[in-house]
């Protein structure tokens, strides 16, 4: 049915506890930003939700309407994919509880949580689980779409460490997904992002994590390629308790940089050991690299990463970093155009790679890397040069390319893209499962898969 916005509306209000907030309301310009500048959506309505209850309500609301739903987590999204024109908007930010129990070494945590909000209460239990690597990052969409961070060599993804879930279905009905009730559906919450329905909250499995030593590195651009060499060997032969990225950027100043960040979470002792060689190399001209809580860590790159710029970010898994890889990057760092933007380099390996590919949505567990390419700018008249400078060296990387991190998707990216994330027959098993969950594609605002229920 139409909306009319005094009429039905309202009718969603009598019903809904939480606050509704629709075009005229004054509220309404600051309700639907999110944390990449360029999108510009209107959505028909935004329901803060305060609860399971208030969940279930503006999913038949919209159901009732006709209306597709967008599920705003933290808002992180590069794509912006908590918001979209046309669409009810479930707001979860008030869901941000997280309970630990430290004897379980569990922790139930809000659909609208924050990793920020998530560390500081297990480290405070001294326990940790993967995470982000900006603290304003939500766990839902990170963990959603499988969920790197700073400890995934050791403990695996955000997504491994998911052990339950609660889901409001595109029905409205309120399931849970664990080991032992819908099983499937819980297979494809660890990495088949938001299209089953609105997760309400998450059970995680926790590590004993007492700190980490980390930090950054900073390195001069004309060492850059000798630094990817040394990043790929060391790489190559380290232990799973080291973790290390790698990153052509700028400097606040709008000085090219070349970085490297570890996170080493093994035993203490064996740090310097471990942690030495990759603090010697250069040496650096900046950073340091100590002992530190995780969760200095895990919000070290925040300032880095304000909500409000243009961004377009995209990326691939890939099978290696050969040296022609190398220079295609450095080429491509050499014609940036925007000094707020990046090259990542995520060394992936360890328990990422121990845990079977058919054991979750997620794919390409023996990629070797993960490459983020992370185009940021301030006017929007800067959109067509730095678009396509991420555009053309993604297509350059392609030859070392093995699918992609559906998380690192951006705006606009086309639905083959999606598939690469999970390889046909995957993607044939989620479609399936979406059409149990979601048949009508109500879910539709994130990295889409279209149901399809297999003949017969």
């Amino acid at each position: 049915m139409a909306i009319d916005r005094i009429t039905d509306h309202g009718a969603l209000r009598g019903r809904h506890r939480g606050a509704v907030i629709d075009p005229s309301h004054a509220e309404y310009d600051q309700a639907r930003r999110v944390w990449n500048g360029m999108i510009d959506r209107r959505p028909a309505l935004i329901a803060r939700c305060g609860d399971v209850d208030d969940v279930v309500v503006a999913v038949d609301f919209a159901r009732e309407a006709g209306l597709p739903i967008a599920v705003r987590g933290g808002g992180h999204s590069a794509a912006g994919l908590a918001i979209g024109d046309g669409a009810l908007v479930i707001d979860l930010a008030a869901l941000n509880g997280v309970s630990v129990d430290p004897a379980a070494r569990t922790a139930r945590v809000g659909g609208g949580a924050t990793w920020g909000g998530f560390d500081a209460a297990t480290t405070a239990h001294g326990f940790a689980t993967t995470g982000g690597a900006i603290s304003t990052t939500g766990i839902a969409g990170l963990t959603l779409g499988g969920g790197l961070g700073y400890l995934m060599r050791r403990f695996g993804l955000a997504c491994d460490n998911l052990r339950a879930a609660e889901v409001v279905t595109a029905g409205g009905d309120v399931v849970r997904a664990s080991a032992s009730e819908n099983p499937d559906l819980l297979w494809g919450l660890r990495g088949g992002g938001g299209n089953f329905g609105v997760v309400t909250r998450f059970d995680y499995d926790l590590h004993p994590l007492p700190g980490v030593v980390g930090g950054m590195l900073i390195h001069p651009a004309d060492r850059a390629r000798e630094m990817l060499h040394f990043y790929r060997e060391t790489c190559a032969g380290a232990p799973d308790d080291l973790l290390i990225f790698a990153a052509l950027l700028s400097s606040p100043e709008g000085t090219p940089i070349a970085a490297l960040i570890p996170c080493y979470s093994g035993p203490p002792e064996d740090a310097e050991a471990v942690v030495g060689p990759v603090r010697a190399f250069g040496p650096p001209v900046g950073g340091e690299v100590g002992p530190m809580p995780y969760t200095a860590l895990q919000s070290m790159l925040d300032e880095g990463f304000p909500s409000g710029l243009q961004v377009y970010w995209t990326g691939h898994f890939l099978t290696g970093l050969p040296d022609d890889a190398i220079e295609t990057a450095l080429d491509a760092f050499g014609r940036i155009p925007s000094p707020l933007s990046a090259i990542l380099f995520e060394q992936l390996g360890g328990a990422v790679a121990r845990v079977g590919r058919d054991e979750t949505a997620f794919d390409h567990r023996d990629a070797a890397f993960n490459m983020a390419i992370i185009s940021r700018w301030t006017s929007p008249e800067e959109a067509e040069a730095n678009i396509a400078w991420t555009r053309e060296l993604s297509a350059a990387m392609k030859p070392y390319a093995r699918g992609v991190y559906v998380n690192y998707l951006g705006v606009g990216d086309a639905t083959d893209r999606v598939r690469a994330a999970y390889g046909d027959a995957k993607y044939a098993r989620l479609a399936a499962l979406k059409a149990r969950f979601d048949p009508e594609n109500r879910f539709r605002f994130n990295q889409n898969i279209t149901p399809h229920a297999p003949a017969g």
